[in-house]
C-alpha cells in the first residue's frame, strides 16, 4: 500500500520534480512561438523515449514484452502524456502562463476526489481537503489574482488546461498498477513515452507536416531538448518513484510546488525580485502541505490536549 505520509526523501524528490516540471512552462513558452502544439508534444515524447530506452539498455534492464504491460503503457501514455500535453500546450497559445499555472494547480483538487472514489487506501479526509484548498489559494495569491481577470475569456483554452489537470489525476491513480506489477520506475517511464510517441508521431506528420517548417533556431532546439530530457525523461522516472512509495494524491501536490520553484528560480538565476505576495503565497502553500501531511497538526493537537 502507498504510504499516507511522505518522508524527507519523498518531499525532496517532489521538490526536484516541481523544478523539472516548472521548467516545462518556460520551454513551452519559447516553443509555441515557432512550432505548432502537436509537433512540440511529439518532439518532447520522442526524444524522451529515445533517451530513456537507451538508459534502460545501459543499466541492464529489459522492457516488458507482454501485451498486458504494453496495454498499460499505452493507456498511461494517453492520459498522462498525449492528452494533457496537447491540452496544455494548446491552452498556452491562448491564455497567459500565470492563469495556466493556477488552473493546472487544480490537479490535487481533482486528485483528492478521484482517489476517494476509485481507491480503498487514499480516501478523502478533512485535513487533506482543507490542505488542498489552502494550497490552491496560496498558488492563486502568489501568482496574483490579476491573472484571474482573464477568467471567462478564451473559455475553451481554460477548459483545456482544466481537462489536462483532470487527466493527470486519473493518470496518478492508474499508474499505481506498475508497482503492483513489480516494475522499477525507469520501465513505466520509458514505456509510457514510447507509447506516446507511437500515438503522436503519425498524427503530427499528417496534421503539421513538420518538414515544411523553417529550421528551428538554436534557442528552440535547446528548449525542446530541455523539455524532452529534463521535464519529461528525468521527471517521469521521479514521477513513478514517488507514486510507488507515496501514493497518487501526495504525488499530485507537485502542482502546488511548481509555481514556487519557478519564482525562486527566477529570483536566483534571473535576479527577479521576490515580492510580499510571493512570500505570503508560499507560506499558505506550506500550511496547506502541512495540513495534508497531518503530522504537524497532530502534534499540535496532542500538545493542546
Amino acid at each position: 500500500m502507498p504510504h499516507k505520509q511522505m518522508g524527507l526523501a519523498e518531499w525532496g524528490l517532489l521538490l526536484v520534480l516541481s523544478l523539472l516540471w516548472g521548467g516545462s512552462f518556460l520551454f513551452n513558452g519559447i516553443l509555441v512561438k515557432t512550432l505548432p502544439p502537436l509537433t512540440i508534444v511529439t518532439g518532447r515524447v520522442l526524444i524522451a523515449a529515445v533517451a530513456l530506452n537507451l538508459i534502460v539498455r545501459a543499466t541492464g534492464h529489459a522492457m516488458p514484452r507482454d501485451g498486458k504491460s504494453w496495454a498499460a503503457f499505452f493507456v498511461m501514455g494517453l492520459i498522462n502524456n498525449m492528452i494533457p500535453f496537447c491540452l496544455i500546450v494548446w491552452g498556452q497559445t491562448h491564455i497567459a502562463s500565470g492563469l495556466a499555472s493556477i488552473l493546472n494547480a487544480t490537479t490535487p483538487l481533482f486528485g483528492v476526489v478521484v482517489a476517494h472514489l476509485l481507491t480503498a487506501d487514499e480516501k478523502m479526509t478533512g485535513n487533506r481537503l482543507l490542505g488542498v484548498l489552502v494550497g490552491f489559494a496560496g498558488v492563486a495569491y502568489m501568482i496574483g489574482f490579476d491573472a484571474l481577470r482573464d477568467l471567462g475569456t478564451n473559455v475553451l483554452a481554460q477548459l483545456a488546461v482544466l481537462g489536462a489537470a483532470l487527466s493527470y489525476s486519473f493518470a496518478g491513480i492508474y499508474g499505481r498498477r506498475f508497482r503492483q506489477m513489480g516494475m522499477a520506475p525507469l520501465l513505466p517511464a520509458a514505456g509510457q513515452v514510447t507509447a506516446s510517441s507511437v500515438l503522436m508521431l503519425p498524427i503530427a506528420l499528417v496534421a503539421d507536416q513538420p518538414w515544411t517548417f523553417a529550421a528551428p533556431s538554436a534557442e528552440a532546439w535547446m528548449a525542446l531538448l530541455g523539455l524532452a530530457l529534463l521535464s519529461t525523461a528525468v521527471a517521469y522516472v521521479l514521477f513513478f518513484r514517488i507514486l510507488a512509495t507515496a501514493g497518487a494524491t501526495n504525488l499530485m501536490l507537485v502542482t502546488f510546488l511548481i509555481p514556487v520553484s519557478a519564482i525562486l528560480l527566477g529570483a536566483a538565476i534571473l535576479g527577479e525580485q521576490l515580492q510580499a505576495k510571493h512570500l505570503i503565497g508560499m507560506a499558505m502553500i506550506a500550511i496547506g502541505l502541512a495540513a495534508i501531511d497531518g503530522r504537524v497538526f497532530s502534534r499540535v493537537r496532542r500538545r493542546v490536549a
